[in-house]
């Protein structure tokens, strides 16, 4: 463990039994030192600005950060100001595997999202931040599913994982967003930018299924969350989900999941 600059006096550190978020705007005096750390996970990320975190690692607009316990932790502003979202974290062991990012420096890693990811980045951790200060009972817990969010964004942008190109990060949005819409393989190029012929080319060569058969996915992994939560007749959630057909709706549902939607119901 670096232990540089003995003199140097340490920096508030927080009890964090959970989760503790927030967002800093600070201007050019701004500067946190704490020689051993924390015994949590802290995240990083820049909305506006230019953050330093020593030894000449620095994090501009759109970058996320992470530092691992027990990393010495001297961060501050870097010239003018840096305005950045925050998150002291113990992580959930399911979440280790998202933490495998790429190392600038002993204990310190560093994404580089591409701006859209940024964005989906920074209005998780913002949702974080906000649900922390929820009055519901419930808060604590939405915050923690929205820093959980956040990391997911970051995976996807992570060269240590499998990457998905961000045109179709945007074509899966869309498709989660819009299951009773026209979902034909033009309509979804058309949301990635792409001709018919690339997107297809694209999108089974990194998901390894064609558009129709996510879609179609999709609208079936649906209908099954409404039919095991709601008491909607199976006509009107094949609606719901896209098929214009009902008959043909329980014969895709049965290939699906090896039942009708009425027996998986039941079920």
């Amino acid at each position: 463990m670096n232990l540089r600059d003995p003199a140097r006096p340490d920096s508030f550190t927080p009890t964090v039994r959970r989760l503790l978020a927030g967002e800093f705007d600070e201007g050019p005096s701004y500067t946190t030192y704490r020689r051993r750390g924390t015994t949590d996970w802290l995240l990083l990320h820049t909305l506006d600005g230019l953050g330093s975190l020593g030894g000449g690692i620095h994090a501009g607009p759109g970058v996320t950060s992470l530092i691992r316990p027990g990393t010495l932790q001297d961060y501050g502003t870097a010239g003018g100001r840096w305005h950045f979202l925050f998150a002291h974290f113990h992580p959930r062991p399911d979440w280790l595997p998202l933490l495998d990012w790429p190392s600038v420096a002993p204990g310190i890693l560093q994404l580089t999202p591409s701006p859209s990811a940024a964005e989906r980045i920074a209005h998780a951790l913002s949702e974080t931040v906000r649900h922390q200060d929820s009055v519901l009972p419930q808060g604590e817990l939405l915050s923690l599913n929205a820093l959980e969010a956040a990391l997911l964004w970051c995976d996807t942008q992570n060269p240590k994982a499998a990457r998905i190109d961000d045109r179709l990060l945007r074509t899966i949005e869309y498709v989660d967003r819009n299951l009773r819409a026209d979902l034909s393989i033009a309509a979804l190029a058309r949301t990635s930018n792409l001709s018919v012929s690339r997107f297809a080319h694209l999108f089974r060569s990194q998901l390894g299924v064609t558009p129709q058969q996510f879609v179609e996915r999709r609208r079936l992994d649906a209908a099954a969350r409404l039919l095991e939560l709601t008491a909607r007749p199976v006509a009107s959630i094949a609606t719901e989900v896209g098929f214009t057909n009902p008959l043909y709706f329980s014969t895709r549902f049965r290939a699906h999941t090896g039942h009708s939607p009425t027996q998986y119901r039941q079920r």
